[in-house]
C-alpha cells in the first residue's frame, strides 16, 4: 500500500505563502494537528522541517516569516491526513494511530509518525495516500 509515490495531480501546483493571515491560519492548523497527535516538539519541528526555535515561534504564534512550496505541502499532507483519520475512525485512533506501530505493509513495525520523520514528503505523501485508500478514496 505504501509502494505509491503518486499523490499530488500533475495540474496541482504548491505556491509559497507570504500573506500574514494565511500563514497564521495554515501555522495554527498544523500546530493544532501536532497536538492532537501528541507530537514531541522533535518530532513535530521534523514532520514541518524547521529547527526546534522555530517550531517554539510557530507553536507560539510568534512566527514571522513565509511558508515556502516545501512547508505548504508538509502543512497540506499533515491537516489533510488528519482529516483522513477523522473520517475514518472518528474516535481515538484518530489521535492515536499516527504514532501507533504498525505492522502493515511498508511499516515494518514502525508508527507512521516515525516513517513520515525519516521520509519526508514522498514518506508524508505515502502515509496519506495509505488513509485515503483505506477511506476508499484512492
Amino acid at each position: 500500500m505504501l509502494e505509491s509515490s503518486q499523490f499530488v495531480p500533475e495540474n496541482v501546483i504548491v505556491r509559497p505563502i507570504a500573506d500574514g493571515d494565511k500563514i497564521v491560519a495554515i501555522v495554527k492548523a498544523v500546530v493544532r494537528t501536532a497536538d492532537a497527535w501528541n507530537l514531541s516538539n522533535s518530532e513535530a519541528a521534523a514532520l514541518f522541517d524547521v529547527p526546534s526555535a522555530t517550531w517554539s515561534r510557530m507553536k507560539a504564534g510568534t512566527y514571522k516569516g513565509v511558508l515556502d512550496q516545501d512547508k505548504v505541502t508538509r502543512a497540506s499532507l499533515l491537516v489533510g491526513l488528519f482529516k483522513g483519520l477523522r473520517l475514518l475512525f472518528n474516535g481515538p485512533l484518530t489521535y492515536d494511530w499516527p504514532k501507533t506501530a504498525n505492522s502493515g505493509p511498508g511499516f515494518n513495525g514502525k508508527s507512521p509518525v516515525q516513517i513520515m520523520c525519516e521520509g519526508g514528503i514522498p514518506a508524508m505523501m505515502r502515509v496519506r495516500l495509505h488513509i485515503d485508500a483505506l477511506r476508499g478514496g484512492a
